[in-house]
């Protein structure tokens, strides 16, 4: 992988930097089976009221149908070829079945066009393969990690990303994710070998406020610089601020735990996330 920089010929170009295509992207258009509608909602709701703040414009985007659940167990597909999503940071790969179904999956650092994916509890622990965390090595790097036997694939799945299968315990797999978060999962849910391409999505940076319209984000204005009856840090005469940062509804923003302290799934934390 590789990112591409700008000669400073203008401002938006002078810090921009995005990843390369060429080498890496091997069709330019998705599989129409694979791929459905998706309307932009602008942060309306069903009345067209605004109850999300900052969203709207952005480019119209084609939703990939991915296969997290990867279910078809011990049937072989072959990689056709590795695409774009601009509904993800990762890239996707388009796998065609021996039985004549084509579904699209997370793709992974080293996984080539020709390549032989396969799930399930016989497949072996190699690049691509699906298979239940009692059948994976200890020590394996892993992503696209169910949290419920069945579920489909719930951690790990963004650019760069991958968690550790460290050790078991009875039923239970210990797996260090990506935020640090040490945590038991059920031995009998699926992950997937490898760590998630693209990982030079890190490094890219917009450059212009114009490629962040683009994503549907549009311009966010702080809390200070509102009237009091707008935000908790608004108001004061002149340029104002301090005080504890607050969330416009008036929780703290800063190191304030939100998390249920009786939360039932806090019993499979082993240790939290480091900060």
């Amino acid at each position: 992988m590789a990112v591409r920089k700008f000669k400073p010929t203008t401002p938006g170009q002078r810090h921009k930097i995005i990843g390369v295509f060429k080498g890496t992207i091997t069709a330019t258009t998705p599989e129409k089976s694979l791929t459905v509608g998706k309307r932009s909602t602008g942060g309306r709701n069903v009345e067209g009221h605004l109850a999300t703040r900052y969203r709207g414009g952005g480019h119209k985007r084609r939703y990939r149908i991915i296969d997290f659940k990867r279910t078809k167990d011990g049937v072989p597909a072959v990689v056709k070829s590795i695409e774009y999503d601009p509904n993800r940071s990762a890239r996707i790969a388009l796998l065609y079945y021996v039985d004549g179904t084509k579904a699209y999956m997370i793709a992974p650092n080293g996984l080539e066009v020709g390549t032989t994916v396969v799930s399930g509890p016989d497949a072996a622990p190699e690049v691509g393969n699906a298979l239940p965390l009692n059948k994976i090595p200890v020590g394996t790097v892993i992503h696209c990690i169910e949290l419920r036997p069945g579920q489909g694939a719930s951690m790990a799945r963004s650019a760069g990303t991958f968690a550790q299968l460290t050790s078991r315990e009875g039923d239970y797999a210990i797996i260090k994710l990506p935020s640090g978060e040490t945590r038991k999962v059920l031995a009998t849910c699926k992950a997937t070998v490898g760590v998630v391409g693209n990982s030079d999505h890190a490094l890219e940076r917009s450059g212009k406020a114009g490629r962040t319209r683009h994503l549907g984000r549009r311009p966010h204005n702080r809390g200070v610089v509102m009237n009091p009856v707008d935000h908790p840090m608004g108001g004061g005469e002149g340029r104002a601020s301090g005080g504890h940062p607050r969330s416009r509804t008036g929780l703290y923003a800063k190191g304030l735990k939100t998390r249920a302290p009786k939360k039932q799934s806090s019993k499979y934390i082993i240790e939290r996330r480091k900060k």
